[in-house]
């Protein structure tokens, strides 16, 4: 009874979660790394995730995922990003007998040196020949930051159903001093933090079918406060993920039954809270488990559709390594 009861609550939180993000605006959310999702062999797959989200990378997708975790488990992802911005991220899951899964995550974002111009630099410069416009260029720079440092917990409470919780501290800077100075709408000068830090939460739940090897997976992320800038406050990039992933061939498959080669099929229906409805597709090939090939395509984005990757399992010294590789397009304006 305890379980179920459990269980009823952990659906009624996701369903409230995720009702709230028809309440927001298209394009006001803030925060917007947390849209980078880690994870090449996700990403490589259109991001179709939240059912197949499993060891450390689960504590990105679903918390739920964790579970899955039978010894310490690390992963690491290093992402090239738009217009030289480089995200870092690591993640553990170790499992506590008869208790759990504990998690724990760690991101970065290097956004660079980034050129300080102001409008009393705007002006012609130079002499004779060699006048040039000067686009408000003082010389100096600065240079943001982000970082996220986040815990995780999961637990299965049947062989078939387990769910996951997630807290996140979220650090970001837009300025290199924590201060500075502006004069407000009265005409008088006014300290404001160049700054946001706020804590979030990640729900989410895995449950197998038990018929073939379908399973679902629902998560909820960044629930939680706004990040609030000088004086106005913006909401993070809350979404809602329910997917469903299963193997087409290869082990417990839908269609057939095969020991070396797997087929699997994922799809997620992802809804955020700054844009409209969007859906996540990706497939998986594997062979004997120790190389993979992998694409996917992401529906009713502006930009982002189509994805691709690799990946290779091995074991070294009786320690378990893999390498994955993912590659997404960016449409005509913004190449990947």
């Amino acid at each position: 009874m305890i379980k179920r009861i459990r269980t009823k609550f952990l659906v009624m939180l996701l369903i409230g979660s995720s009702v709230c993000l028809e309440a927001q605006k298209v394009g006001t959310s803030s925060l917007q790394f947390l849209k980078v999702m880690p994870t090449a062999r996700a990403t490589a797959m259109g991001d179709a995730y939240s059912a197949l989200a499993q060891g450390s990378d689960a504590v990105f997708w679903n918390p739920a995922g964790v579970t899955s975790t039978e010894f310490v488990d690390l992963s690491s992802t290093f992402t090239l990003w738009l217009f030289d911005t480089y995200q870092s991220s690591l993640a553990v899951a170790l499992p506590l007998k008869g208790i759990g899964t504990l998690g724990a995550q760690l991101q970065y974002v290097d956004y660079g040196n980034i050129p300080y111009t102001t409008v009393d630099q705007l002006q012609f410069v130079g002499t004779g020949t060699d006048v040039h416009f000067n686009p408000g260029l003082t010389g100096r720079t600065f240079s943001p930051s982000t970082y996220l440092v986040g815990l995780t917990y999961a637990n299965s409470f049947t062989d078939r159903f387990s769910a996951g919780i997630s807290v996140k501290y979220v650090h970001e800077s837009l300025w290199d001093d924590v201060q500075v100075t502006i004069i407000n709408d009265a005409g008088v000068p006014e300290k404001v933090n160049t700054f946001a830090s706020l804590f979030l939460f990640d729900f989410g739940m895995q449950y197998n079918t038990g018929f073939r090897s379908i399973k679902i997976g629902v998560s909820v992320q960044n629930f939680g406060q706004q990040a609030r800038f000088a004086r106005d406050a913006f909401p993070a990039p809350l979404a809602f993920r329910i997917g469903a992933a299963a193997n087409l061939i290869g082990q417990d498959a839908v269609f057939a039954t095969d020991q070396s080669n797997r087929l699997t099929l994922a799809y997620d229906l992802f809804q955020p809270n700054d844009y409209t409805q969007q859906m996540h597709l990706g497939v998986e090939y594997s062979l004997s488990e120790v190389v993979a090939l992998r694409a996917g395509y992401k529906f009713y984005y502006d930009n982002e559709s189509a994805t691709f990757g690799a990946g290779v399992h091995a074991d070294v010294g009786g320690l378990p390594l893999t390498f994955d590789y993912s590659y997404g397009t960016m449409g005509t304006y913004l190449p990947a």
